[in-house]
């Protein structure tokens, strides 16, 4: 996979830290939770923000149902990765979380995408803080947080 490294930038902007920009959350494998935009309240986002170090498979949208503009976040409490696939002008534009500790290699990390597909270790954090940071930036803002490596599919 061709990728093009963007930088983690030092200064990050001010946001509105009740502000909530998603239309859908759900869990998975097993998806024993999913909620809709009216069921997604900040009692909800600060259970998951909770969560996120402990363990977590979850999928966030700023789509309703979940179906485009989705924000994967898969955690065992070591591991952490960040996958977010948005549409521009008819076009999949795909990010990642990326770990240069382990650029060049094909190890894999713990986590499976989806529940099934492996995650190389280049493409996951063992920053949890980081991770959680990145999450709550995304569901108070829409976009990705600029305080960790991302890497763009090319």
């Amino acid at each position: 996979m061709e990728l093009e490294i963007i930088p983690k930038q030092d200064n990050i902007p001010a946001f509105d830290k009740k502000a909530i920009k998603l239309k859908h959350i759900g869990y998975y494998p097993d998806y024993d939770g999913s909620y809709e935009e009216d069921e997604i309240t900040e009692e909800l986002v600060s259970h998951i923000l909770k969560q996120i170090p402990e363990g977590i498979n979850v999928i966030f949208s700023l789509i309703p149902y979940g179906e485009e503009d989705t924000f994967e976040i898969i955690c065992d409490g070591v591991w952490l990765a960040i996958g977010y696939s948005s549409y521009n002008d008819g076009e999949e534009q795909v990010y990642y979380s990326y770990n240069p500790a382990y650029a060049g290699t094909d190890e894999l990390s713990p986590l499976e995408s989806g529940g099934q597909s492996p995650v190389e270790k280049y493409l996951a954090i063992n920053d949890i803080g980081a991770g959680v940071k990145a999450a709550e930036y995304f569901i108070r803002t829409g976009k990705l947080y600029p305080g960790i490596i991302w890497a763009k599919q090319l």
